[in-house]
């Protein structure tokens, strides 16, 4: 119970920490002079992986180098098939070419680019400092960007940020956000990495397996909030953008910062390069023909996405305690959902790219959508 209390209190300390980082870093970037586009692409994006880099960097200085990087694959698997999956149940989410043709692709770059550095089983400072100089070159990129003129995916986020936090000219005020947002990162991640041990001694299952899951599932929620809420309102850039664009940060950035604070180099298990680091990889993958099938990401696709999370979960629940199941789990998902997925999803794919007449029922089932999309041709363009 005193474990239970002390990661909930964590998780809160995480949340709130994010939350005051976000407005009084915002805050002082505008009084600056920076435009709301480039502090919604920015700032906002780190202040929402801000818990993850929390968590993974005080595993790391405490030693448990498996919750850092449970905490980053988990992530990345949790934000692509429970957020995207949960906010298309709420609303189908209609995605701008612009998603597809930049954020995906640098996404799942940076999920190669990290097969390859974790090959020796070891991300060392070298490998940690070009993740790091990635993260910083991607954000001077999309800053850029956004100068040259507003791009339809940030101007939701600026829109976002307007909500959220006004110009300030009390510096103080503005400093004294960003403390003590830091210092209840600091404290909320020690408090969780410290109960998530607990937790992985009490249930008899490693520190990774932890990390995967709980640890993963709790520094996303502020990612999960943004991105329901989003879908709820209509703000579909941002329901999808976010869960993307944390992926790249969590990848390029929380494995960059952990990597370099690591002693000796961030090693990766046996078990995460033969078997998570290909989920993360076949989840980003997945939204390839999702995401084409006239841009949407439907119910149906995302109710898959969550059942799939949920199998991910049995997985790793039923190995680590070495179930009797775990066999015929293991022989039901090699046989028949993983093919059975690979041919849905080639189906999609292939019905998009020769427009079958099935697909001219989604294109009317979605016109709705096309007056206020302008990636759509419509009548005046």
């Amino acid at each position: 119970m005193i474990d239970a209390l002390l990661f909930a209190l964590g998780l809160l300390c995480l949340l709130a920490g994010a939350e005051l980082l976000v407005r009084g870093a915002s805050r002082l970037a505008l009084s600056f002079g920076l435009s709301p586009l480039v502090v919604g692409l920015t700032v906002v994006a780190f202040g929402t992986s801000a818990p993850e880099v929390a968590v993974s960097a005080g595993a790391v200085l405490d030693g448990r180098n498996d919750i850092a990087v449970g905490n980053v694959v988990g992530s990345n698997i949790f934000n692509v098939l429970v957020i995207l999956g949960f906010s298309a149940m709420i609303a189908p989410l209609v995605v701008r070419s612009q998603v597809i043709r930049q954020e995906v692709p640098i996404m799942l770059g940076g999920s190669l680019l990290l097969m390859l550095m974790s090959r020796d089983g070891v991300i060392g400072r070298i490998d940690a400092a070009l993740l790091f100089a990635l993260i910083i070159a991607y954000t001077a990129f999309l800053a850029l960007q956004a100068r040259r003129g507003p791009q339809p995916v940030g101007q939701e986020f600026a829109n976002d940020l307007a909500r959220r936090a006004k110009p300030s000219s009390q510096l103080t005020m503005q400093l004294g956000l960003i403390v003590a947002g830091l210092a209840l990162l600091v404290v909320g991640a020690g408090w969780l990495v410290d109960a998530a041990s607990a937790f992985a001694r009490a249930l008899g299952v490693s520190d990774l397996v932890i990390g995967l899951t709980i640890v993963a599932a709790g520094t996303s929620l502020p990612e999960l909030a943004t991105s329901a809420i989003a879908a709820l309102r209509g703000e579909r850039d941002i329901a999808v953008g976010n869960a993307i664009g944390s992926c790249t940060f969590n990848t390029l950035g929380c494995l960059g910062i952990s990597g370099l604070l690591a002693d000796g180099g961030l090693p990766i298990a046996p078990s995460v390069l033969n078997f998570d680091l290909w989920v993360m990889l076949a989840t980003g993958f997945a939204c390839v023909p999702v995401m084409l099938t006239e841009r949407r990401i439907v119910r149906w696709e995302g109710a898959l996405f969550l059942a799939y999370y949920a199998i991910y979960t049995a997985y790793l629940i039923l190995a680590a305690q070495q179930h009797d199941a775990l066999p015929m789990f293991s022989h039901a998902m090699l046989w028949f959902v993983i093919p059975l997925t690979v041919v849905t999803l080639a189906g999609l794919l292939l019905r998009a790219r020769i427009g079958l007449p099935g697909m001219q029922l989604g294109r009317i089932a979605v016109r709705s959508d096309a007056a206020d999309d302008p990636d759509r041709p419509g009548p005046n363009r």
